[in-house]
C-alpha cells in the first residue's frame, strides 16, 4: 500500500510532483530507492528534450576556500527569470564546491583534447599487457577503464560529493526536470595555490571535501 507518508519523503527527496512520485511509487511497488531511479529516468527523458534548447542566460559563480582554492564558474539557463532564483544559485554554488574538491579539468568527454586521450590509452595498454593480458582482449579493457578516466577528469562524469551514487550530470538533470529550464555547465576555472609549484604536501581538496560532506 502507497501511503502519504511514503509519497512526501519521495518528493521531498526529489523534488517531483505528488502525482507522479504515486506513480513511481506505484509501479515499484513502494521500493522508495527503485522510485527514486524512475523519476531520474523521468528526468533524463525530459532533459533529452530540452537539450537542444538556448541557454544564454545565467550567472558566474564564485567559491573560495580558505584563501587557497578558488573556482569561477559560468552555470547557463534560459531566462534572466530562473538565474535568479535560490534553487538555481544553489545549484551553482554546489557545482562550484564539487569543482574546488574534485578537480576536474574538463566539462564533459568531448572537451577532452584527442591527444589526451591517446596518451592515456597508451598507458592503460602498456599497463595491462603489463598485467600478462591477452592482446585481443587489451582494447576492451583500455575501453573499460577509461570510464574511470572520464570519472576523474571530466566534471559532468564526477560522482556528487555530497551524494556519490548520483553523477554531477545527474544533479543538473534533475534540477531540469524541476525547473522546467535546460541547464549547462559552460565553463569553469580552478585555482590552487602554489599549483604546479614545488612545496610541502598539503591537500586543500580534502578540505573541501570534509566540509561538504558535514
Amino acid at each position: 500500500m502507497i501511503t502519504m507518508e511514503m509519497v512526501k519523503e519521495l518528493r521531498e527527496r526529489t523534488g517531483a510532483g505528488v502525482l507522479d512520485c504515486k506513480k513511481a511509487l506505484t509501479e515499484k511497488e513502494g521500493n522508495l530507492e527503485e522510485a527514486i531511479a524512475y523519476l531520474r529516468e523521468k528526468g533524463l527523458a525530459a532533459a533529452a528534450k530540452k537539450a537542444g534548447r538556448i541557454s544564454a542566460e545565467g550567472i558566474v559563480e564564485s567559491y573560495i576556500h580558505g584563501g587557497r582554492i578558488g573556482v569561477l564558474l559560468e552555470l547557463n539557463c534560459e531566462t534572466d527569470f530562473v538565474a535568479k532564483t535560490p534553487a538555481f544559485k544553489e545549484l551553482a554554488k554546489n557545482i562550484a564546491m564539487q569543482i574546488a574538491a574534485s578537480r576536474p579539468e574538463y566539462v564533459q568527454r568531448e572537451d577532452v583534447p584527442e591527444d589526451v586521450l591517446e596518451k592515456e590509452k597508451e598507458i592503460l595498454r602498456s599497463q595491462a599487457l603489463n598485467e600478462g593480458k591477452p592482446e585481443k582482449i587489451v582494447e576492451k579493457m583500455v575501453e573499460g577503464r577509461m570510464k574511470k578516466f572520464y570519472q576523474e577528469v571530466c566534471l559532468l562524469e564526477q560522482p556528487y560529493i555530497r551524494d556519490p551514487d548520483v553523477t554531477v550530470n545527474d544533479l543538473i538533470v534533475e534540477q531540469i526536470a524541476k525547473i522546467g529550464e535546460n541547464i549547462k555547465v559552460r565553463r569553469f576555472v580552478r585555482y590552487e595555490v602554489g599549483e604546479g609549484l614545488q612545496k610541502r604536501e598539503e591537500n586543500f581538496a580534502d578540505e573541501v571535501r570534509a566540509q561538504l560532506e558535514k
